[in-house]
């Protein structure tokens, strides 16, 4: 037998010559087949030749798909005589489908998907920006009093300013660090229960927490400014 790629993959399965158990019989294995892009189901099954097949596993001779490969200028022509070569007495009966335009349907639910939900992760990165934010200016006012006896032992504008710069990157990077690990708890258990393989990149949870970064500097960049402009009189007179 010959394996598609997928099939290959979640079998672990790549060496000739390895016993396979399919369809009541043993079969050896003699290859893997690359990926095929414009006939999916291909690369999740498992290919015997058509005398095996009928000796084996009940096949009747009359193959229920064809797959016939074209070049791209000739498409159009082949299409047009496909289906009275494959039954010249009903021609009707055969469907002709071009993978061509499955594959554009699929592309372009998948890019209308991944702009769906790059909205969503920009407005969810927008409204975790403003509760950064407001929770540091709630700070500011709350801590005036801690702000001014720090300004009147002799701290700067600028230390004000990043001690509160830093505490906002310190609740954005543990917001984000956590937001990661439950996606990629959430996104394991529902590949598991479909029986997906589990697949998150390093790069993605990296330049996620990233961004959380980037916008909790920005968001706690007012508020820190805020505080850093307080005079220690203003400041410990408290709010």
């Amino acid at each position: 037998m010959v394996l598609g790629a997928q099939a290959a993959r979640r079998l672990d399965v790549y060496t000739p010559g390895t016993r396979l158990w399919l369809g009541g019989q043993w079969f050896s294995l003699v290859g893997v087949l690359e990926p095929v892009p414009l006939a999916p189901e291909i690369d999740s099954s498992a290919l015997v030749g058509r005398q095996t097949a009928r000796t084996y596993l009940g096949f009747d001779g009359h193959p229920s798909t064809v797959y016939v490969r074209a070049r791209d200028d000739r498409v159009g022509a082949v299409r047009d005589v496909l289906a009275a070569t494959a039954n010249p007495e009903k021609p009707s009966g055969v469907l002709v489908s071009w993978p061509s335009d499955a594959l554009a349907a699929r592309d372009a639910t998948e890019s209308t998907l991944t702009g769906l939900l790059l909205g969503l992760g920009s407005v969810a990165l927008l409204v975790g920006g403003v509760g950064v934010g407001n929770t540091m200016v709630i700070s500011v006012l709350e801590r005036r009093p801690e702000i001014g006896l720090r300004r009147a032992l002799g701290a700067t504008s600028g230390q004000i300013r990043g001690q509160f710069v830093s505490e906002s990157l310190l609740l954005s990077a543990l917001g984000g660090l956590g937001g990661t690990v439950l996606d990629t708890a959430i996104t394991a258990a529902f590949a598991s229960v479909r029986g997906w393989p589990t697949e998150v990149p390093v790069w993605a949870m990296a330049a996620g927490v990233a961004v959380t970064l980037a916008i909790g500097a920005l968001a706690g960049l007012y508020p820190a400014v805020r505080a850093g402009r307080l005079a220690p009189t203003q400041a410990l007179a408290g709010p």
